[in-house]
């Protein structure tokens, strides 16, 4: 009984252990209330986007970042992909996707690994041709052309470190 204790003792430190090693990502929203999306006026359509939006980029860092590097991410401004359009009936709770209706996302990232800075930058990601992507159409999750842009992006910026095009 003793040994099995012990051994479930070890098993525990070890994955908290093997946890504080992972890559780590912090997603801070800087006034959401603000954001340009309508979608963001609603205190519980917020708090859902937030929460939505915080564990894509969660699920992101654990995919693509090593261990020992650290994330920080401040969204500063989001514009969904489609907007609404209340002159049609039955239809003014629906977003309308256009070609001149992207989605944007203004952020600000660091990542750091072992105190030194890998990249930083403040951007506006967007995708103007995200109408042309059939894996959105086809996506049984919410909001995949702005998953879809945002994993491209991630990709781009903290797994091949390309700096952003000015």
């Amino acid at each position: 009984m003793r040994c099995a204790t012990c051994f479930a003792f070890a098993v525990i430190f070890a994955m908290l252990f093997g946890v504080a090693a992972n890559a780590s990502v912090s997603v801070d929203f800087v006034h959401p209330e603000k954001f340009r999306d309508p979608d963001f006026r609603s205190l519980s359509e917020r708090n859902r986007l937030i929460s939505e939006f915080r564990g894509y980029f969660e699920k992101l860092a654990a995919r693509y970042l090593k261990k020992g590097q650290a994330l920080k991410i401040d969204v500063l401004d989001v514009r969904l992909a489609g907007q609404y359009e209340p002159w049609r009936p039955y239809f003014d709770d629906v977003r309308i996707l256009r070609d001149s209706t992207p989605p944007r996302i203004k952020l600000r990232y660091k990542l750091t690994e072992g105190g030194r800075v890998l990249a930083q930058g403040e951007e506006v990601v967007s995708d103007l041709n995200y109408l042309w992507n059939s894996s959105g159409r086809s996506a049984m999750e919410s909001h995949p052309y702005e998953k879809e842009m945002l994993r491209d992006w991630f990709r781009k910026r903290f797994v091949k470190l390309q700096p952003a095009t000015r």
